[in-house]
């Protein structure tokens, strides 16, 4: 590097801080890391102990630099910054002055330069000697008759301000800040903590020790001493920028005004979102939690909440506010149209289309609705003796969400102190019609709720959910599939399933900004008790309902992501995932349509969607590879860094590890013979100590185009590991045979 730096001219590489003190200082690596920060200018960036954007950049300045020099200078090259540009006396005094504002005045500051002439660089040592801090004696508040100084001093007993600390400006800022919010809680609109001051005297002390006192500055305005109260509530359900508010009806609702044109959002369905109240003293917490409410409701795309002063009855001692809300629609009504492609490990490919519509507001109170019906068709493309089959899968589904708590008892909303539980309603109709071998028919109807308890946790409690699906038009082949496989026979025959479930989430991800995220969500899927304890134990086996024999299971699984961000949109995402489903009572295997399944674009990317597992078992001819892949137990770990390339276009290189295995078999009817094919039909499926060995592994690289968040995604993964093969032939690390993955979102 040092022959392309310009003579006379010496690289800076950075700087240090040495600190010498007389006294213990427990915060010192704290201090340490806020003077580190002063050290400017950055020096050039290095990896592996190379500078590869001062390397580029230098190429770039060359009569004829070429164009990937000039590409790679643009993207990641970077100005050389020289010793020249460092100006160690600015330095010095910035690192005084946060030490004084650490308490540590008097202190001194030096620098000793260490240059290496061979390499042209240069790096700088900065000493500084700490003096013995300031110690603070007593803290109080000035004396005053205004309320204002009687509700601060309310506020003192909770201060970080204690007897003994250092003097410490951040922790003074933390004060005043931190005053500010209780004033502005009891309804202080226009102070701002600007208006308080600290005062130091060590007058009075011999040794480094100060009292501290705490006042308003001169000239605070006298309507930033007086709290104010909510005169007028107004409401504007129907909001549209430019309208005019004196052609709008006005109805008076709970002490609040809606201001509205024809009726768009019932007054009494609004009504519990809104926490501001007339009378009340202003609270920016109470406005902030009716924004996020009402912003949940879906039905809107703005909510402005504005206050404005009245002068009418207001007094010295007293101010008033007309909080003015308001809410402008999105488009009721609208549709979505999805196409996606699909293929499957069966050689199975084809098209489905799905058409969505929605109504936003359906009654007026906020309920959303939505239908979709959904169109796919998959032909086998290529695979032996069943070239030609195809599938035609036609969807129904309808949901309908109310922005309240449907419950037989009545429950106080405001009970949920951070959103209100919404209601969601749902019915759906599955048809699948595969030639030659089958139709099944599915239908599922639900009722649950869902609600945020904060900012980071979501709960989601399914207590109705019922699930049928018919077998039908079994032609002989796909018979003879059953007779011969009692654990795929008994999943299809647990037609009626009755059950709860319930899902947590917690969603560290809505903080973008940090350097550390995670993501968990539990959830948990019971079958068949309800309906045991209303038809009783019985005798028969197995037990029916309305003549229908029901499945009993427990399910459960837990997904874990860890997000690790560094640099410029650099990150490591990690993702762990566990799940087991155990069938119990009326069931033998858990019902197919509530099977794991491994590999994919969601899963591990290097095995088509349902061609890993279950353990090391191999599928034994095309005709029957779709049906069996699945388990009751599924374990899978992830890891992909993700970069940015250019703009909206991001990378990632990752690996993906894990496979699924079943527990529980299905057993043979009385008298039924074990058949040479069903002996080895799962072989190698069952979960055993060695399950390591069984792990399906790939790694791969990625391309998504990601657009405010709407995220197309481009994967191509080889298989390093695949636990189908013959043990000791497992390692295949076959680049030369990429499985390619096309999705929306990222996967983990």
């Amino acid at each position: 590097m040092e022959k392309f730096i310009p003579e006379g001219k010496i690289l800076y590489t950075g700087a240090e801080i040495e600190m010498d003190t007389t006294s213990q200082i427990d915060d010192l690596p704290e201090i340490r890391n806020e003077l580190q920060e002063v050290l400017v200018p950055t020096p050039n960036s290095e990896f592996l102990g190379m500078r590869p954007g001062l390397y580029f950049h230098y190429k770039a300045q060359r009569e004829k630099p070429g164009f990937i020099n000039k590409f790679l200078n643009k993207k990641i090259g970077e100005e050389p910054v020289y010793l020249s540009d460092v100006e160690t006396v600015n330095t010095q005094d910035l690192i005084l002055n946060r030490l004084e504002n650490r308490g540590f005045f008097y202190s001194s500051v030096g620098n000793q330069i260490n240059e290496d002439e061979e390499a042209k660089e240069a790096s700088i040592l900065y000493r500084a000697q700490l003096s013995q801090p300031y110690l603070l004696e007593n803290y109080r508040l000035d004396n005053d008759s205004l309320l204002i100084y009687r509700k601060i001093k309310d506020y003192l007993p909770d201060s970080p301000i204690e007897t003994r600390m250092r003097f410490d400006l951040p922790v003074m800022k933390l004060e005043r800040e931190r005053i500010d919010t209780h004033l502005k809680n009891e309804g202080f609109y226009n102070f701002n903590s600007g208006f308080l001051i600290f005062e130091a005297d060590t007058n009075q002390y011999e040794k480094k020790k100060f009292d501290l006192f705490l006042k308003l500055k001169k000239d605070v305005p006298p309507k930033a001493v007086i709290p104010y109260r909510i005169a007028e509530v107004n409401v504007y359900p129907n909001y549209s920028v430019g309208s005019d508010s004196l052609q709008l009806d006005t109805l008076h609702f709970d002490n609040k005004n809606y201001i509205r044109g024809e009726e768009f959002f019932k007054p009494k369905r609004l009504d519990p979102f809104i926490l501001i109240n007339e009378g009340d003293y202003y609270n920016p917490k109470i406005s902030g939690n009716t924004s996020r409410r009402l912003g949940s409701i879906g039905a809107y795309k703005f909510v402005n909440i504005r206050y404005d002063e009245t002068d009418s009855t207001a007094t010295d001692s007293l101010g008033l506010l007309e909080a003015n809300i308001y809410l402008s629609p999105l488009n009721k009504r609208s549709i979505r149209t999805e196409l996606q492609a699909v293929t499957k490990s069966n050689n199975f490919a084809g098209p489905t289309i799905a058409v969505t519509y929605s109504n936003r507001n359906l009654f007026n109170g906020g309920e959303i609705l939505n239908i979709t019906g959904s169109v796919g068709y998959e032909t086998q493309i290529a695979g032996g003796d069943n070239a030609g089959l195809s599938t035609l899968q036609l969807g129904l589904s309808t949901d309908l969400i109310f922005p309240r708590l449907l419950f037989p008892i009545s429950i106080d909303e405001n009970w949920f102190d951070y959103s209100i539980p919404k209601t969601k309603i749902g019915l759906s109709f599955d048809y699948m019609n595969r030639t030659n071998l089958f139709t099944l028919g599915s239908a599922l109807a639900s009722f649950g709720y869902l609600w945020d308890a904060n900012r980071y946790i979501t709960h989601e409690l399914t207590p109705i959910s019922i699930a049928y699906t018919k077998l039908s038009n079994v032609s002989t082949e796909f018979d003879d599939i059953l007779t011969e496989n009692p654990f795929l026979q008994s999943s299809f025959e647990q037609q009626f399933i009755s059950g709860l479930t319930y899902s947590f989430t917690y969603n560290g991800m809505v903080d973008a900004g940090k350097t550390h995220q995670f993501f968990l969500n539990n959830t948990w899927d019971i079958a068949g008790n309800s309906i045991s304890l209303l038809t009783g134990s019985g005798g028969e086996e197995p037990q029916e309902f309305l003549g229908q024999e029901y499945a009993q299971y427990a399910k459960a699984d837990i997904d874990f992501r860890y997000h690790f961000n560094f640099g410029k949109e650099q990150k490591i995402a990690t993702r762990l995932f566990a799940g087991y489903g155990y069938a119990y009572g009326n069931s033998e295997v858990i019902p197919f349509i509530k099977q794991y399944y491994s590999g994919g674009p969601y899963s591990v990317r290097a095995f088509r969607t349902r061609s890993l597992g279950p353990g090391s078992y191999q599928a034994q001819g095309d005709n029957i590879s779709f049906f069996d892949r699945t388990g009751n137990l599924r374990l899978e770990g992830n890891i992909e860094y993700r970069f940015p390339i250019f703009q909206f276009l991001k990378g990632a290189a990752f690996a993906d590890a894990g496979n699924i295995w079943n527990t529980q078999a299905a057993s043979l009817e009385e008298g039924e013979e074990e058949s040479e094919f069903q002996n080895d039909y799962l072989e190698g499926g069952q979960f055993e100590s060695d399950f390591m060995k069984e792990l399906g592994i790939g790694v791969g690289v990625g391309l998504r185009i990601d657009i405010q968040s709407f995220v197309i995604r481009f994967d191509l993964a080889a298989p390093l590991h695949n636990p189908a093969l013959p043990e000791g032939e497992r390692w295949t690390y076959d680049f030369g045979s990429p499985v390619f993955n096309f999705a929306i979102g990222y996967p983990f």
